[in-house]
């Protein structure tokens, strides 16, 4: 049986091992969860041109985690200072994907920064900062609750998950139609899905793929894209 095709887009990266220029990457570990749940993962070039043609020759979508959105793309004055790694050229595309993706019905899988891409693409916000490092969520593993018979939790098949997170921002303002499907102890909205949505979707605020290779909870949620996708 052929692997079914998930569209991943590439990350920008300044310096790469082993590369002499800058770079279009993405996590290892992200590309080999999908690949263990049967996908076949291929990058595309962050470029906002066409989107729709282009997604329409995939199966499924993954958006995976990155540096902050420039907080403009949700009407917010100021920027904080803790805000990275801003890509114009990054935030175009991914949020073009995000719409495009959710108006085609493709399986989509969001994945920390992906989940807020989802979100500003409906017309949610984002808080800027959670609050210093005692209050955000990197290189934090925490428990978060699912909310039972949601796409989440019959994609892990569990009631709680030990959530490997990396992120100092979260989901303010929902956009239409999203409901939270899990949230961390301290209220932060850890997962999404779209209400009526046409095709399989899930976003997680956490990276699952850092423990999908010990955990079959965090490798379900790829498996069930890619199930999804096979459909």
């Amino acid at each position: 049986m052929s692997r079914p095709l998930i569209a991943i887009p590439a990350r920008f990266s300044a310096t790469t091992s082993a590369l002499r220029y800058a770079a279009e990457v993405n996590a290892r570990a992200l590309i080999e969860a999908v690949w263990r749940a049967g996908g076949e993962p291929a990058g595309i070039h962050p470029a906002a041109t066409d989107v729709a043609e282009r997604l329409a020759r995939f199966d499924g979508v993954l958006l995976p985690g990155g540096g902050d959105l420039a907080p403009h793309r949700y009407g917010a004055r100021g920027v904080h200072d803790s805000v990275y790694d801003v890509d114009e050229t990054q935030d175009a595309f991914d949020l073009e994907v995000a719409r495009h993706t959710v108006d085609l019905g493709l399986p989509l899988l969001a994945v920390c920064r992906g989940l807020q891409v989802v979100n500003v693409a409906l017309g949610g916000t984002l808080e800027q900062d959670m609050g210093g490092p005692d209050g955000e969520h990197r290189h934090v593993v925490h428990p978060v609750a699912l909310q039972r018979s949601t796409l989440l939790e019959r994609a892990t098949g569990v009631e709680k998950v030990e959530a490997s997170c990396y992120h100092h921002q979260r989901v303010d303002r929902l956009g239409a139609g999203l409901a939270v499907t899990a949230r961390a102890a301290d209220g932060t909205v850890e997962g999404l899905e779209l209400l009526g949505a046409q095709g399989w979707f899930t976003a997680v605020q956490w990276h699952p793929e850092d423990t999908a290779h010990e955990d079959p909870a965090q490798q379900g949620l790829f498996d069930a894209l890619v199930r999804a996708a096979r459909q």
